[in-house]
């Protein structure tokens, strides 16, 4: 950390605000995401008597 502060210091005003700006991207980014992936889907296709293919075929349908 001590690196990018230093790298920081020396970089002139619209340089940092740049940075900052390419630094929130993947932070809003991923706080939206909360916890990440949750399989609260699953089981729901049990009765579904298709294969993953087919069921995919039908999606893009």
């Amino acid at each position: 950390m001590e690196n990018v502060e230093k790298v920081l210091a020396e970089l002139p005003p619209a340089a940092r605000k740049e940075l900052l700006d390419y630094a929130e991207f993947p932070r809003e980014k991923y706080k939206k995401k909360g916890r990440g992936f949750t399989f609260s889907w699953e089981g729901k296709l049990k009765d579904v008597k298709m294969s993953s293919l087919e069921l995919q075929r039908r999606a893009l349908e």
